[in-house]
This record gives structure tokens, C-alpha cells and sequence, in this order.
């Protein structure tokens, strides 16, 4: 199993996802593209670009902060960053594209999915990831993945890195150390 993923790779994923999302909804329908907070806000970000240059011209753009939402909202501290949700867009009987960075436990698209539901309901929800690991704890998979590792330990890591936030574009496979713990955002 590789253990890391430059800047072309994340690209090329990238690109699979919005060729993915092209090839079953059409440009010339609304579509909504929903990230979560924060690599997934990113990614949302990019694959609503990379639409809109396959003549995508009725694409809603939200964002999701889950934060309030989690089933670990005790373990990430007493005073927990909330940011806000944006979702200025017509979910009733729209398709939505719910984007995140890994889906580990399925927690997270969980949360996300129970926040959703309180602002409308879609024709249809789809969940686009740039990395899918193994390790489900709930019946939640992705319909999109820019890539798949079903080999990754539970001891171990993956990590995103996405320029806007973190100065590089990459994918870290990694053990955990003894003094990290799971921790929201980012890493799975």
C-alpha cells in the first residue's frame, strides 16, 4: 500500500470525482454541492470549478459545519470551534452532492446527513470523498471516491492536505503516535 499522495495525485482524483458527478447529473440541471467543514469545503469548492467548466451554470454551493452535530462532541473539548453553515441554496427536490476529505467511520457524513435534513430535503443526496478507508462503523459508504484504501490499518492515519488550508496539496498514510488520539477534521 503507498503511503503518500503528491499534489498531481490529489489532482487526478480530483478530476475522477467531477468526471464521476458529471456523468450522472446533467449540466443543465440545478445541482447542489455541499462540502463539509473543512477540507471537504475545499473540495466542494473545486469540483463545483471543475463542473462549471463541463457548462454546469445551475450549481448551488453550500457549506456544513457539523461541529454541534457529532456523536464525540464531549471528546473534542469544552469549548469547540463552530463555524457557520451556509446553505443559501433550494434544497427541496434538488439533487445534492454532500463532499468531505475521508470517510472513516461514517460518523462525520452521519452528522452531516442529521444537519442536512434540518434545512430541506433533496430529491436525492450523493456522497463524494476524496479518500474512502476502511473501518465503517455505521452503514454509510461513498458513492464517489477519488481513491480507495481498504487496507489501512485502524492504527494508523490518513491525513489531507489541501493547499488553502495546509500549503500543499497531499495524502498521508501514517501511524498514530501515542499522544494522538482521534481528532476531528482533516485526519481519519
Amino acid at each position: 500500500m503507498r503511503n503518500q499522495y503528491d499534489q498531481a495525485d490529489v489532482a487526478r482524483m480530483v478530476e475522477q470525482l467531477v468526471a464521476a458527478i458529471a456523468h450522472e447529473f446533467s449540466p443543465d440541471r440545478a445541482l447542489n454541492i455541499v462540502g463539509i467543514r473543512t477540507r471537504g469545503e475545499i473540495l466542494a469548492q473545486r469540483i463545483a470549478a471543475g463542473l462549471s467548466t463541463r457548462g454546469y451554470s445551475r450549481l448551488g454551493r453550500g457549506v456544513l459545519d457539523i461541529t454541534l452535530y457529532r456523536d464525540d462532541l464531549s471528546e473534542i473539548g469544552p469549548r469547540p470551534l463552530v463555524r457557520a453553515t451556509k446553505l443559501d441554496i433550494a434544497l427541496d427536490a434538488n439533487p445534492t452532492v454532500l463532499i468531505d476529505d475521508v470517510l472513516f467511520t461514517g460518523r462525520s457524513v452521519r452528522a452531516a446527513l442529521d444537519l442536512l435534513s434540518d434545512f430541506g430535503r433533496p430529491s436525492v443526496i450523493r456522497l463524494a470523498v476524496l479518500v474512502d478507508r476502511n473501518g465503517r462503523e455505521l452503514p454509510i459508504q461513498a458513492d464517489y471516491a477519488g481513491i480507495r484504501l481498504s487496507q489501512v490499518p485502524k492504527a494508523h492515519r490518513v491525513n489531507v492536505h489541501l493547499a488553502e488550508v495546509d500549503g500543499s496539496d497531499e495524502i498521508v498514510v501514517e501511524p498514530l503516535k501515542a499522544a494522538d488520539g482521534p481528532k476531528p477534521g482533516g485526519q481519519a
